[in-house]
């Protein structure tokens, strides 16, 4: 395609430049944008889930319970780990064949309102013959700091 006498290439718009598995480092850290937990997010993730369980959804339900408001489902909540949202995925580039692995612990509930802080911490590089996997500790802290979701996840890549 041209613009103007220019030519433009879809495949080298990139928002981060691609890196190798091998340029990876363990320590690095990579965040992705904070996220508020609106009433839209709420019904967004219980139309796609299913989830009619009254404790996402039913402020008077959650009140007896002793809950400030709508309590965020753990899946919900774990989205917010979705690297692609992070500079990681785009630094991954090509090289990132899949999401293999993901392993999480739910600290303190998530409420409706909430503003999330994910971020990622590459663990491990393990390489193989032609692919490696790259692991991150995942990280989500809310608007008070306190530590909400933690745990792992792993992507498989190719080497070159």
């Amino acid at each position: 395609m041209t613009n103007g006498g220019m030519t433009f290439d879809p495949a080298k718009h990139q928002m981060h430049p691609p890196r190798p598995f091998a340029e990876f480092c363990i320590g690095e850290v990579f965040r992705a944008p904070s996220r508020t937990m609106t009433d839209g997010v709420f019904a967004a993730f219980q139309a796609a889930s299913g989830d009619n369980h009254p404790i996402h959804y039913d402020r008077a339900y959650l009140r007896r319970m002793g809950h400030a408001d709508l309590m965020a489902h753990g899946y919900q909540t774990l989205i917010q780990a979705a690297i692609g949202a992070s500079p990681l995925a785009h630094e991954m580039g090509e090289a990132l064949i899949g999401f293999i692995e993901q392993s999480s612990r739910f600290l303190k509930p998530v409420y409706c309102g909430d503003t999330l802080y994910p971020e990622f911490e590459v663990t491990e590089l393990k390489p193989g013959a032609t692919t490696g996997v790259l692991t991150v500790a995942i990280r989500i802290h809310n608007q008070e700091g306190a530590l909400v979701v933690e745990g792992h996840q792993s992507y498989l890549m190719r080497l070159t």
